[in-house]
C-alpha cells in the first residue's frame, strides 16, 4: 500500500515486524488428500514472521508504529486467555523498544489457548479480569496505573480491530492481487478466513475493492472477490453491521490520508462483497467441533501444523464445506493461525500469574469430557447460532 501510494509513508507510522509478502500456495501441494484442492490457494500468513506469524502481526504492524508515534513506552492487548493477539504483541515488542502488558479474561480451556497463555504470562505483564464485561475497567485502569508510574501505555482495543489496525490487511489484499497476476490468475471468486475480532476481515473488505479498482484480480471492474468470514466468536461481535462499520471507517482514514475517493468503496459496496458464515460456530468460541476436527484430518500434516481448534480449524471446516457445495474457483484460504513454533516456558516463569490464571492453566491435567456429535460439528444440546449464510 504504501509502495503504491508513497504520500501515506508519512503519514501512516509503521514498525516492520514479518517477513512479507507471506508466501501464496496451492492447497493441492500443502494436503493433496483435501477434496476440492484443485484451484484452491492458501495464503500463509501462518509462517510470516519466525519469531511468531498469524494475521496479527499485521495488524501490530501499524499499532506498534502509532504507539511509538505517540511517545508510549508500554503497548498492552486485551482479550481472551490465549488470545493470539496478545502472544503475538508480547513476542513481538520488544524488538521495536516497547514494553508489553495484556489485560486477559476467561475463555473455554484449549491447549492452543494454553500454550499461548503462558507464553503471555511468561513475557509480558498481565492483568487478569474474572469476566469480559470488566474489559473497559480493565482498560481504563491499566491507563491510570501508567500515568500513576509516569508510564506512557499504549492499550489496544481487543484484536487491534481499529481502522489504524485495518490498515495491514488493506494493504494484505493489494499484495495478493499482485501475486495472483504474478501465476497468471486473472480473477479471484472468494476469500475464505475466520472472522473473531473483525479487523483481518474489514481490512480485506477495503482491500479487495482497493485492488481490483487499480486493475488487479482481473474482470469486471465492478465485480470484487466474495470476502467469506467464518464466524469463531458469537453476534453481535461478528455482525455483518459492526464488520461493514469498521471497514467504512477504514476506508474513511485512507481517504483523508490522501487515497483517491474514487478509489474507495461504499458501505454498501463492501456489504455487497460480505458473507459471514455461522455454520461453523458450534457451540461458541473457543469450543471444538467435529466439521474442525474432520478438517484437520483432512488437511493432512499441513493442516496440523496451521489449525487450531479456536480459530482455523472452523475455518477450515467452513472453506471445504464451501468448495462441496460450489465448484467456483479460484479461491484463497487466509491461513491466519502462526504454525511457527512457540518458545519453551518453565513453570518457574509461571509462579507469578494469578490464581486464576493458574487455575486456568492447570486445567490441561483434567481428562476433557468427549463431546458428542451434533448438527454442523457443533455438541449435541447446544446449536450453532446460525446454520446459513448471513449477507
Amino acid at each position: 500500500m504504501l509502495a503504491r501510494w508513497p504520500a501515506l509513508a508519512d503519514q501512516v507510522p509503521w514498525c516492520g515486524l514479518g517477513e512479507f509478502p507471506s508466501p501464496l500456495d496451492s492447497l493441492s501441494r500443502l494436503a493433496p488428500a483435501a477434496p476440492g484442492a484443485d484451484g484452491v490457494f492458501v495464503k500463509r500468513d501462518d509462517i510470516c514472521s519466525q519469531v511468531y506469524g498469524g494475521n496479527k502481526i499485521r495488524t501490530l504492524e501499524t499499532l506498534f508504529g502509532e504507539a511509538l508515534h505517540l511517545g508510549a513506552e508500554e503497548i498492552w492487548s486485551t482479550g481472551f486467555y490465549g488470545s493470539n493477539h496478545a502472544t503475538a504483541t508480547v513476542l513481538h515488542a520488544g524488538r521495536v523498544g516497547l514494553r508489553a502488558g495484556s489485560i486477559l479474561y476467561p475463555q473455554t480451556y484449549s491447549e492452543t489457548a494454553a500454550a499461548n497463555l503462558r507464553v503471555t504470562v511468561a513475557r509480558g505483564e498481565l492483568m487478569a479480569l474474572p469476566h469480559w464485561s470488566l474489559m473497559p475497567y480493565g482498560m481504563l485502569s491499566c491507563r491510570r496505573a501508567g500515568e500513576k508510574l509516569g508510564v506512557r501505555r499504549f492499550v489496544m482495543v481487543p484484536g487491534g480491530a481499529t481502522p489504524v489496525g485495518a490498515l495491514g490487511y488493506v494493504s494484505a489484499a493489494l499484495e495478493l492481487g499482485i501475486q495472483l497476476a504474478e501465476r497468471g490468475v486473472d480473477s479471484l471468486e472468494r476469500i475464505v478466513l475466520g472472522v473473531g475480532s473483525t479487523c483481518t476481515t474489514a481490512g480485506l473488505l477495503v482491500g479487495v475493492h482497493l485492488a481490483r479498482r487499480v486493475g488487479l484480480f482481473g474482470g469486471p471492474a465492478e465485480r470484487c472477490p466474495i470476502v467469506h468470514a467464518v464466524r469463531v466468536t458469537t453476534w453481535p461481535v461478528t455482525s455483518t453491521w459492526r464488520i461493514v462499520r469498521l471497514a467504512a471507517r477504514t476506508s474513511e482514514l485512507l481517504a483523508r490520508l490522501g487515497v483517491p475517493r474514487a478509489l474507495l468503496p461504499s458501505a454498501g459496496q463492501l456489504r455487497a462483497v460480505l458473507v459471514v458464515d455461522g455454520s461453523q460456530l458450534g457451540a461458541g468460541y473457543g469450543k471444538p467441533t467435529l466439521a474442525g476436527a474432520r478438517a484437520r484430518e483432512q488437511l493432512g500434516e499441513w493442516g496440523e501444523a496451521a489449525l487450531d481448534t479456536t480459530y482455523t480449524e472452523k475455518s477450515a471446516a467452513g472453506l471445504l464445506a464451501h468448495l462441496e457445495a460450489c465448484a467456483e474457483r479460484p479461491v484463497v484460504y487466509w491461513a491466519t493461525k502462526s504454525s511457527v513454533p512457540l518458545p519453551e516456558v518453565s513453570d518457574g516463569e509461571l509462579a507469578h500469574a494469578p490464581a486464576r490464571v493458574q487455575r486456568f492453566l492447570s486445567t490441561q491435567t483434567r481428562r476433557p469430557r468427549r463431546a458428542r456429535p451434533g448438527p454442523h460439528g457443533a455438541p449435541i444440546g447446544r446449536q450453532p447460532r446460525s446454520s446459513n449464510l448471513v449477507i
